[in-house]
């Protein structure tokens, strides 16, 4: 009987985001049409002798590993939700997917922009035809994913309220990673067919090495957004003000005051917190955290409460 009164107060530590299992599925179909594209352009280079082909397939071999570990991050996370060693469970995984996602982003970068400064200064023949075909099948493949993955990565920025306006930060970073790779990918063939078009119909050989350059700026620029976002989740920057000023509202609202109060996200749409409470007239910790009831996303609260007579001296 007693066993069953401490069990009653105990709780999980699953801290994945709403529809993790849904942008799962969704980010694992993804990697099998990228997959695909690649091996078939991998092998129809080198059939065809095309070099053309064969770089845009270990090009695109590159975004395929990244949306790998994008897929991988959804599967360890679930499958190691219930694992105790995870002080705060696996939600955060998927923020370390996305950082990891985000450095092969700026690799990519790199790549493109030494490439097409090297071909600015050393232009090669390109086989126009060929290379505009390759680019609108990328295109074609890359629009389809991102569309997959869209409708997921849009569903965190739908929800708003006004006591509970933080829903803002409720995005899953490991599926915005995907989003960004498949986008990044998407706007280097777009920019690509445009300068390939430009280059034959003008004979502006420049034209394709320009905008190369002008691509792998834009992808950089996503790379450190993606960085950005995904490394203030792993060191734990609070960057939910508004819950903040809602918990110190709500504590504060009878005369306690607070004196230390810590919030962290720790999963999509999860944050946790560890408020200390002085008071006068000192109430039992489960007191406070009712008045915290019903506010969306704080999933694992923590309260400590300290005596002090010369609160409010008379």
């Amino acid at each position: 009987m007693h066993s069953h009164s401490i069990d009653q107060w105990a709780h999980d530590h699953v801290f994945l985001g709403s529809r993790h299992d849904h942008n799962e599925r969704r980010t694992r179909f993804v990697v099998a049409l990228t997959a695909a594209m690649m091996v078939g352009e991998i092998v129809a280079g080198w059939a065809f002798g095309s070099m053309a082909l064969l770089a845009d397939g270990w090009h695109m071999a590159t975004h395929a590993a990244a949306l790998g570990i994008a897929s991988l991050a959804y599967l360890f996370a679930r499958r190691q939700a219930g694992n105790t060693h995870f002080t705060f469970g696996t939600g955060k995984f998927g923020d370390l997917a996305a950082f990891a996602s985000a450095i092969i982003l700026t690799l990519i970068a790199v790549q493109i922009a030494y490439e097409s400064v090297v071909r600015l200064f050393s232009p090669v023949p390109i086989a126009y035809g060929e290379a505009i075909s390759i680019a609108v099948l990328g295109l074609a493949v890359n629009l389809l994913s991102a569309w997959l993955l869209r409708g997921s990565h849009d569903h965190h920025h739908g929800h708003h309220g006004h006591d509970h306006g933080h829903h803002g930060h409720d995005h899953d970073n490991n599926l915005r990673a995907a989003y960004v790779h498949v986008l990044a990918d998407a706007a280097t063939s777009l920019l690509a067919i445009a300068a390939l078009v430009l280059a034959m119909l003008s004979n502006w050989v420049w034209a394709d090495p320009a905008v190369g350059i002008v691509g792998s700026l834009v992808i950089a620029s996503w790379a450190f957004g993606l960085v950005r976002a995904s490394g203030a989740v792993l060191l734990d920057v609070n960057a939910d003000h508004d819950l903040e000023e809602i918990i110190r509202g709500r504590i504060e609202s009878k005369g306690d005051r607070v004196t230390d109060l810590h919030l962290w996200q720790i999963g999509p749409g999860h944050r946790a917190a560890v408020i200390s409470v002085v008071s006068d007239r000192p109430l039992p910790p489960a007191t406070y955290k009712r008045r915290l009831g019903g506010l969306r996303g704080l999933s694992h609260v923590t309260v400590e409460v300290e005596t002090c007579p010369d609160l409010h001296p008379h």
